[in-house]
């Protein structure tokens, strides 16, 4: 079982990529964390085989602990600057996928770092082989890599107008009445724009204690 750590200053944001990594067979996200200084009290203390980090953080940045730290990472982060993700890669990041993703996009690398994993159990390293691992990591054609749907699409537009036209915060009942979807499908397209932080999202508690999701734009 390949342990993964999530580090995402929002803690819904890392919700969502713990279940992308937990829906992956073989891998198990550990509870996600919120800054650097709680990511490196668990890395020192429990037996992280994978970083997932986050570039903008509170004290500081996710490749300040890719630096530091001895385990294999990768970066999801919005910055798309070239020189910060140039920077990622020169401190030692696997790659840097660039929010917002799919699900798809985040368990096609999962699958490509299993095989990279598996590779270094070898008693030898073979150059021709060397060479093949490291193009099938970053190659989302390789087998058993889904390709990525579109990212934009009439339901995401839908919910979006239907959300800047509320003069309140709706919930996913509401929203899937309003562009007349199914509920599972509204909440699907809902995660996805609050994971772009497209939407955000807060909690409000009825008379039965359980709380419910609020969505607004802006």
């Amino acid at each position: 079982m390949v342990n993964v750590l999530v580090l995402d200053d929002d803690f819904y944001v890392g919700q969502i990529h713990c279940k992308y990594v937990n829906d992956v067979p073989g891998f198990r996200a550990l509870d996600p964390v919120q800054d650097l200084r709680t990511a490196r009290t668990i890395l020192a203390e429990e037996d992280v085989d994978l970083l997932l980090a986050d570039y903008v953080l509170p004290e500081g940045t996710g490749v300040d602990l890719i630096r530091e730290t001895n385990v294999d990472a990768a970066v999801l982060s919005a910055v798309s600057d070239p020189h910060i993700v140039r920077s990622a890669l020169r401190a030692g990041a696997l790659t840097y996928i660039v929010k917002p993703f799919t699900a798809e996009h985040l368990h096609g690398f999962l699958r490509r770092y299993a095989r990279y994993r598996r590779y270094w159990e070898k008693e030898k390293v073979a150059q021709a082989d060397l060479d093949r691992l490291l193009r099938s990591l970053h190659d989302v054609s390789s087998p058993g890599t889904g390709s990525a749907p579109a990212s934009g699409s009439t339901t995401t537009a839908r919910i979006l107008d239907a959300l800047s036209a509320a003069k309140q915060p709706m919930t996913a009942v509401e929203i899937a009445e309003a562009v007349g979807a199914s509920r599972a499908t509204a909440q699907r397209h809902l995660a996805k724009l609050a994971e772009s932080r497209a939407v955000t999202v807060t909690l409000q508690y009825g008379s039965t204690g359980r709380p419910e999701h609020l969505y607004q734009t802006g």
